[in-house]
């Protein structure tokens, strides 16, 4: 049996289904619905205990208050942003998911990476695809 040292909190189940389409690693994926009840969060708490945490919320009003608590109360939680043209994490095209996933190191379908050279912005907390000449 396998120990999972990942754990990636995303918002809904639309967005865990859409994480999984791309991953190829080992993560355990949590969802919180949208909300940041008490006993939720004591529940995420235990799953989470010795793991890397991944946060990859939507860039909405809800989101914004899941980054806050984790960034509170987890702070050595590790944030992934999705371009806001996107909005929700849902929405992104595989691809460009697999290719922000892959940049963190998770391991992700093959099928969804798109080839050529990239290059990340940490102020626009975007990745930029730069296609190379053959």
């Amino acid at each position: 049996m396998t120990m999972i040292k990942k754990v990636i909190v995303v918002e809904g189940i639309s967005d865990k289904k859409r994480v999984k389409e791309v991953l190829n690693d080992q993560v355990h994926i949590v969802c919180t619905h949208g909300t940041m009840g008490v006993e939720k969060m004591d529940e995420m708490l235990e799953e989470m205990y010795g793991k890397q945490v991944y946060v990859l919320v939507d860039q909405d009003k809800e989101g914004k208050k899941i980054r806050q608590w984790f960034k509170k109360y987890v702070s050595e939680s590790e944030h992934i942003y999705v371009d806001s043209t996107f909005s929700e994490v849902a929405r992104c095209p595989r691809q460009y998911l697999a290719n922000v996933l892959n940049y963190y190191g998770f391991k992700v379908n093959d099928d969804f990476v798109l080839k050529g050279k990239y290059r990340y912005h940490e102020t626009h907390r975007k990745i930029e695809r730069y296609i190379q000449a053959f």
